[in-house]
């Protein structure tokens, strides 16, 4: 077996994209997330730093480091990809950084090979449909289990407190 490489840039003009973990901004990503995501509202600090441990991490940077972005890929690195919670801060959209991130995420020596990537979105099916990604073709086959509103909903309350204590 071979040692798995994560670590991938992709630079630009005024932008670089990079997998590398130490330089996510975590802070920025867990305010994006938790206060102007649609899917993830209100997600707990130590939950979306468990999401990012257990992922491959974009983050889309100026050249001065600043985060303006995010993606990661939840993945075996051989059959199958998870591609979620990607955005472009408002202020930073229209400028082909989705596309950069898109680029560069496609092209990470890792993923090549991956069999299915799969995704969830509302909004950006134009972007990722020029990426070669299409409906299901055979959504029967597919299930899911998806608490959309967990990190709101009173029901899990208990279930999330313990399992925060727990980390």
């Amino acid at each position: 077996m071979h040692a798995v490489n994560l670590i991938h840039e992709n630079h630009s003009d005024q932008y670089f994209v990079s997998s590398d973990p130490d330089k996510l901004d975590i802070p920025f990503i867990h305010n994006w997330m938790a206060n102007e995501s649609y899917w993830a509202a209100d997600i707990p600090l130590k939950l979306l730093e468990r999401t990012l441990e257990n992922s491959l991490c974009f983050g889309v940077y100026q050249n001065d480091g600043t985060q303006v972005g995010f993606g990661r890929v939840v993945t075996d690195f051989t059959t199958i990809a998870w591609l979620t919670d990607v955005f472009i801060t408002e202020e930073h959209r229209g400028k082909g950084l989705s596309r950069f991130l898109m680029d560069t995420i496609l092209a990470h020596p890792e993923l090549r090979v991956v069999r299915r990537w799969l995704l969830g979105t509302d909004h950006a099916h134009g972007l990722y449909r020029k990426y070669g990604f299409k409906n299901l073709d055979h959504p029967e086959n597919f299930l899911t289990k998806h608490r959309s509103q967990m990190y709101q909903d009173e029901q899990y309350r208990d279930l999330l407190d313990k399992f925060l204590q727990e980390l």
